[in-house]
């Protein structure tokens, strides 16, 4: 009796599927070898070297659309982005797969796909900045690159918060608006205003639906001259309202800023992989400080 054999006819496997998405990514980067986000050229720039590396994996040009256009030097805790792509890679492989092939000074926190009409610049609701401002006359090399070091004259926070308070609202702020910006007009809506000083270290955060052009460092570079007294708030005030552009005579440096992070209405990502991610040194001074106002457990 002849023997017979069973014929199992393999399948191949399924194929990957190539879809059309959009993916954000939350990105962090160290300003300081950084001709700002924008690219631009001759210069080393955020955006540049993210879309290279996008299509270095894509094989096409990409663009990358950010949140904001951060200065040359100016630092960033939680940058968002979007670009468009067709391709089998999932969204949320994004994140390592970029981190694989960037240079030490820039990562990625998290991707995730967003809705088509979903976009890093125009569906947000407010972006928030840090400028931090060592105080001690002591140097120190950890802070040289996030903070200025500003050690001339006591800074009187009290009247620098004074001064920052008027601030919110919705006002015409042309005289922290720097020449060369192509915004048709001066008008933000700040939300938050603060500044605390943590021993040695002071600090200013800003909200707003929108910045001008150097309008923080600008801003910040007339709040030291309140916080010497060399300035009174009420008179801060005064050249602001006034649009006294003539009298705003120099910018705070880009290393003490960071662009903390931006927010949505709707956004894929957690809290902890947006919301508040630049370190905040706690030198000596600050600890004894909090330690004996009770804040911290000794």
């Amino acid at each position: 009796m002849p023997v017979t054999f069973d014929h199992h006819t393999e399948t191949a496997p399924p194929k990957a599927v190539v879809r059309s998405q959009r993916v954000a990514l939350v990105i962090q980067y160290l300003g300081t070898r950084f001709h700002g986000w924008q690219r631009q050229a001759q210069h080393r720039t955020v955006q540049e070297e993210l879309e290279q590396v996008l299509q270095s994996v894509l094989g096409h040009p990409v663009t990358l659309h950010g949140a904001g256009r951060t200065d040359s030097g100016v630092h960033a805790a939680a940058q968002v982005a979007h670009f468009d792509a067709t391709t089998v890679i999932p969204p949320h492989r994004w994140a390592a797969i970029l981190n694989s092939r960037l240079p030490d000074d820039i990562v990625i926190r998290a991707s995730a796909q967003v809705e088509g009409g979903w976009h890093a610049r125009f569906s947000a609701a407010w972006r928030r900045y840090r400028y931090t401002i060592y105080t001690d006359t002591c140097p120190n090399l950890f802070l040289r690159s996030l903070s200025w070091h500003y050690y001339q004259a006591p800074l009187d926070v009290a009247q620098m918060q004074a001064a920052l308070t008027p601030l919110l609202g919705r006002h015409h702020l042309a005289a922290f608006h720097r020449a060369g910006s192509k915004r048709p007009h001066s008008w933000v809506d700040v939300q938050a205003a603060e500044c605390v000083r943590y021993g040695p270290l002071v600090q200013l955060e800003i909200q707003a639906s929108g910045f001008l052009y150097g309008m923080v460092r600008l801003l910040v570079g007339m709040l030291v001259d309140v916080g010497r007294g060399e300035r009174s708030p009420d008179s801060f005030t005064q050249l602001w309202q006034e649009q006294r552009r003539e009298e705003v005579k120099y910018a705070a440096p880009p290393q003490g800023l960071c662009l903390l992070r931006v927010g949505y209405d709707q956004f894929p990502f957690a809290d902890h992989i947006w919301y508040d991610n630049q370190p905040q040194f706690l030198l000596a001074a600050a600890a004894e400080q909090n330690a004996q106002l009770g804040l911290l457990q000794t």
